[in-house]
């Protein structure tokens, strides 16, 4: 491990609004080592596409040795500024960032949800749920359902992800 690695401290930059990913890209393309915690959200349209949202709007973190000249840093398009206390940069503890990344790295695993048979299931179909009965697994990723279309009762095969469980409600 250089001397580098071994002095390099991480520190939170803020960016100017919403170009959290235009710093990062910049600071990158300098060989600066930068960290922008991002999460899988869906899309605010109704397009079924999946967008990553920054975790911490306006921040990004960024690895360095306190020694290193903080001007090539504050110039980088997409910088506000280096969040600083009594005029020295705000450091974060590596134990914070590995912390960060491996919760973002568990809720990046889909949870597997398990049905039983004959257990009522709701189906997501955009903005409304539609109920239906729970058959059977079709593989790891697929399930078989009973879905009562016009009258009729329809075996529909879907992805599991499509899948919740069905809350009872007290009356």
């Amino acid at each position: 491990m250089s001397d580098f690695a071994c002095n390099a401290t991480w520190y939170l930059i803020q960016t100017k609004p919403r170009q959290e990913a235009r710093a990062e890209e910049h600071l990158l393309r300098q060989q600066f080592e930068c960290y922008r915690p991002v999460q899988a959200q869906p899309a605010a349209s109704k397009s079924r596409r999946v967008v990553d949202e920054a975790l911490f709007p306006g921040y990004l973190f960024l690895r360095m040795d306190l020694s290193n000249s903080w001007y090539p840093i504050r110039s980088t398009r997409g910088v506000a500024r280096v969040v600083s206390f009594g005029g020295m940069p705000c450091q974060v503890p590596d134990a914070l960032i590995a912390q960060i990344q491996q919760r973002l790295q568990v809720a990046a695993q889909p949870a597997q949800l398990t049905f039983s048979h004959g257990e009522r299931v709701l189906v997501k179909a955009g903005d409304s749920d539609l109920q239906a009965i729970f058959l059977s697994n079709d593989g790891e990723e697929r399930a078989v359902i009973l879905l009562n279309l016009m009258q009729r009762e329809q075996r529909v095969v879907l992805p599991r992800s499509a899948l919740t469980r069905q809350v009872a409600h007290a009356c």
